[in-house]
């Protein structure tokens, strides 16, 4: 049994992710932790509260306290586990992926989430059924709160963070888990706020839950109208955000990356950042001028966090928008990503267009090709086999994650999703053609595995 991915469990609601799999993961979190309190959060999906009263039942059979949150931000879910004193933090949601789709993401009472080790076993008690129930006298309590809750995290926010430029922002929740909590932490900073797809619903009407260049083409369109400084879109829970720069464009996720983390390390004056093996080479090249250096890690937030904190490292990210700012919190956050690039572009006396020119833009082409979860793993080592012989002058190998190998003018990275059931292909050139013609290679290879072992 393999429930746990490289961002808690995912799946379809009642294919995959049923609410008698919710009450045996809450049963199974309850055993592995023994006694104490529980966080329990969603975002807006329309299955959340239908899995987050399974997850209650579990949790409630083997005694255990559980502060059910309501509709909030994961990254807010988790400072609040550690800022309370919590055991574990349980986020139900999906993230970034369709309104069909649920998960349970997993953190401890550090605030961090749940690595392999940890997923593991709870995997191993929810598949034995070993659960440890206890006795009708000792079921665990309920208490519920409301948007209240989450003041210590605003106060978090507006304490360490100051703008002194009145910024024209629009923001746009995708009717996800900010809708309410993102706004309000702009407008306490003096920003003049215009907000879109800020209405709670689990269906998404607005717009896809993954922000990106085709979903905010609509955001895109409203901040240049409005003459805005800067537009700002998260996903369904709130950990990743993307940009929309005052021309209406939208900013690619790997140069602001690229250039968040050289303000960074030009504040600590050099140091570490931590990125996972699908981001840009231009990392490298703005990490390094500015004197530092770069870890590549898994794709997955938990790979990241787990690098940021064991390396001491002072910024982690991954180019889908999901920053960790190791000075406030180790889990991706969106609205504090959001907030901080402002006042980044404050400090440097630029507008978001000129903050990132002068990080290299290489072009960089992404695949996604259907298969089976069952074989996404033996169709991953196939294709390394496969890619030594299309690729023979390949200048490194690394095994991180999937499989991915530097060639001349770019490089290409195959890896099963974590998530969904698919295999990644990404690509980078000096140059478009270069670029291209790696994908056709590449994307040949794992078209000639998949046909393999699908005989």
């Amino acid at each position: 049994m393999e429930l746990f991915g490289t961002s808690g469990l995912r799946g379809l609601v009642n294919a995959g992710l049923t609410p008698n799999l919710a009450v045996r993961v809450g049963m199974a979190l309850g055993t592995f932790i023994g006694k104490g309190k529980v966080l329990l959060a969603r975002d807006t999906r329309f299955s959340g509260l239908m899995l987050e009263n399974a997850l209650v039942s579990g949790l409630l059979g083997c005694g255990l306290g559980v502060y059910c949150l309501g509709v909030l931000p994961t990254p807010v879910l988790a400072y609040l586990t550690k800022r309370l004193g919590a055991d574990a933090g349980l986020m139900v949601t999906a993230s970034h992926n369709p309104p069909q789709y649920n998960g349970i993401k997993v953190f401890d009472g550090n605030g961090m989430a749940y690595d392999e080790k940890r997923q593991e076993k709870l995997e191993k008690i929810v598949e034995s059924g070993d659960f440890r129930l206890t006795e009708w006298c000792n079921l665990g309590e309920t208490k519920y709160g409301d948007e209240s809750q989450s003041q210590p995290y605003v106060d978090m926010v507006l304490k360490g963070i100051k703008l002194g430029k009145k910024w024209r922002v629009v923001v746009d929740p995708g009717c996800g888990a900010t809708g309410s909590i993102a706004p309000k932490i702009f407008k306490a900073l003096g920003c003049d706020v215009k907000a879109i797809n800020a209405q709670p619903d689990g269906f998404f009407p607005g717009r896809s839950p993954e922000p990106n260049a085709e979903s905010l083409k609509p955001l895109a369109k409203i901040v240049k109208a409005f003459g805005a400084d800067i537009g700002v879109a998260y996903d369904g829970d709130g950990d990743r955000a993307a940009f929309i720069d005052e021309n209406g464009a939208f900013v690619d996720f790997d140069r602001v990356l690229a250039a968040c983390a050289a303000h960074v390390l030009k504040k600590c004056e050099g140091g570490t950042v931590v990125t996972n093996v699908e981001a840009s080479m231009c990392v490298e090249k703005m990490v390094e001028a500015s004197g530092g250096k770069v870890v590549r890690t898994r794709v997955g937030d938990v790979y990241v966090a787990e690098a940021v904190k064991k390396f001491r490292a002072a910024f982690g990210g991954e180019p889908c928008g999901a920053w960790i700012h190791t000075e406030y919190h180790l889990c991706p956050d969106g609205i504090l990503s959001s907030v901080l690039l402002l006042k980044a572009l404050e400090d440097e006396g630029k507008s978001l267009s000129e903050f990132v020119a002068d990080v290299p833009a290489y072009p960089v082409l992404r695949k996604n090709v259907r298969c089976r979860s069952e074989i996404k793993d033996a169709v991953v080592g196939r294709v390394e086999r496969l890619l030594k012989r299309t690729f023979p002058d390949c200048r490194l190998i690394s095994r991180v994650d999937g499989v991915r190998l530097s060639l001349e003018g770019g490089w290409v990275l195959v890896r099963a999703s974590g998530t969904e059931p698919l295999i990644r292909l990404t690509v980078e050139g000096e140059s478009l053609k270069t670029a291209e013609a790696i994908m056709d290679r590449a994307l040949a290879a794992v078209n000639k595995a998949l046909e393999d072992l699908e005989k």
